[in-house]
């Protein structure tokens, strides 16, 4: 199964490199997200899909009626809902952005429910955002995700896209009243905050933001050659994700390889 695993890892880095749709194009959000998260074993790997499964179960059985007649916009509002009531003080910032950790979180499994209920964090704004579309994609929705370099003062941002009826709807994962949430809209047109112009991403892109996340771990315990490593594997995914070159070239330089670290930075 191991074997199995790197074969599926080839197949995510070296599949199609082609601008994907929005629905999230030939990568698999939820395969993608654990093989980045670090699962190492076929048990593990289909332990954390069978979480999946078990957190979808959970609320089709709460929001039956709604996910079988509801408008996708309603769908949407009652998965977001969902998990807001189910863990209310779930957004950390600089808290978890693999999905293992954060569907334990959510489940209540965190450390074998000794960190469970409803005061458990679940992750920062790339966790929730990544749980978020794999739900959502699991119930039928379209969703991918914008991108700010610079969002509330923070530095880099990410947060849900809803595409639906012709429009667009932001989701706002860590915010409770985040749903259809308007403040990157109109920060962007009275171009105040200092917030950046919004990337839209898809699959890739949020997969790749999770082997930069990795790399950038590696990077801060000073195992360069495990940051290279992935921020190679953020670069495949998301060629144009300038973060992770200026990142890797700084790997490089502390590794002494200044000459190779050059071709990085440009």
């Amino acid at each position: 199964m191991q074997r199995k695993l790197a074969k599926l890892e080839k197949t995510l880095l070296e599949g199609e490199k082609g601008e994907e749709s929005k629905k999230g194009g030939e990568i698999d959000l939820v395969q993608g997200a654990l093989l980045a998260s670090g699962v190492k074993t076929g048990q593990e790997f289909n332990r954390y899909l069978a979480k999946v499964d078990r957190l979808c179960q959970r609320i089709a059985d709460t929001l039956c009626e709604l996910l079988g007649k509801g408008s996708d916009w309603e769908k949407a509002k009652g998965i977001f809902d969902w998990l807001w009531r189910a863990k209310p003080h779930r957004y950390e910032y600089g808290g978890s952005f693999r999905l293992t950790q954060v569907l334990d979180a959510q489940l209540g499994e965190k450390g074998r429910g000794v960190e469970g209920g409803e005061s458990e964090k679940v992750g920062n704004c790339l966790g929730l955002t990544i749980l978020y579309n794999v739900l959502a994609q699991r119930f039928g929705l379209m969703v991918g995700a914008a991108h700010l370099e610079d969002a509330f003062g923070l530095g880099p941002h990410l947060f849900t896209v809803l595409y639906t009826g012709g429009r667009t709807i932001d989701i706002e994962n860590i915010f409770p009243d985040g749903f259809d949430y308007r403040g990157h809209r109109v920060t962007l047109q009275r171009g105040v905050g200092g917030e950046s112009k919004r990337e839209e991403w898809g699959s890739r892109e949020l997969i790749a933001d999770i082997y930069h996340s990795v790399a950038n771990e590696f990077f801060a315990l000073g195992k360069w050659e495990r940051a290279i490593e992935n921020y190679d594997k953020a670069i495949t995914l998301h060629p144009k994700y300038t973060r992770a070159y200026l990142n890797k070239g700084i790997a490089l330089v502390q590794m002494g390889k200044t000459e190779e670290a050059r071709e990085w930075f440009r």
